[in-house]
């Protein structure tokens, strides 16, 4: 039907059973949980990180992450461009930091100086074109960004695995040595009543 707003795409499995997909026609549907936390667990091939994700201040882009993670969108996906003391970024899956998930949503900002070692945030193209593409800030150089970077997690574990893809970086972004995100897992906690 012309002129007929598309449907979004619809909730992955919450255990991780949903096939793998790499393109959406759609955007997601809304799929986190009122009053659940979320956790998200990184394997790479440099060691495992896990990340609180901050559903409450920034619900649209943890959504988003939630569900391309239960989507298995991330699992095989190099991190692509890696500059010592910035940023280890990730998340396209054509290796190129132009591609993305075929969506794109809008910005959720942080205040100035919210920025921190572990810190998990989107890589965009300008306001309001995230996609998949995110940055895990690696030493002073990022923390010092501008807050034009939607704020969506923190490390809580793994900091030694970021100092070691950081020492794989270079200053052109291009890593001198594969670091491939092997899966991401997403841990959701209800709240107690």
């Amino acid at each position: 039907m012309v002129g007929r707003k598309k449907e979004n795409y619809p909730c992955p499995e919450a255990d991780g059973s949903s096939p793998q997909v790499r393109h959406f026609d759609a955007s997601p549907s809304y799929c986190l949980e009122d009053g659940a936390s979320y956790e998200a667990t990184m394997e790479t091939s440099h060691g495992t990180m896990r990340f609180e994700l901050f559903a409450n201040r920034a619900p649209i882009t943890v959504n988003s992450f939630v569900f391309l993670a239960r989507y298995h969108y991330f699992d095989g996906i190099d991190f692509h461009r890696i500059i010592p003391g910035f940023v280890v970024q990730g998340g396209d899956p054509t290796g190129t930091g132009a591609g993305g998930p075929g969506y794109q949503f809008r910005d959720e900002l942080p205040n100035p100086g919210e920025y921190r070692r572990g810190s998990l945030a989107m890589a965009n193209a300008g306001p309001n074109t995230n996609g998949s593409q995110f940055f895990i800030i690696s030493g002073p150089s990022g923390i010092s960004l501008p807050p034009l970077y939607s704020l969506f997690g923190q490390l809580v574990d793994g900091d030694a695995v970021i100092s070691t893809l950081d020492e794989a970086g270079s200053q052109g972004g291009r890593p001198t040595t594969r670091c491939t995100i092997e899966k991401v897992d997403i841990h959701q906690h209800l709240a107690k009543i």
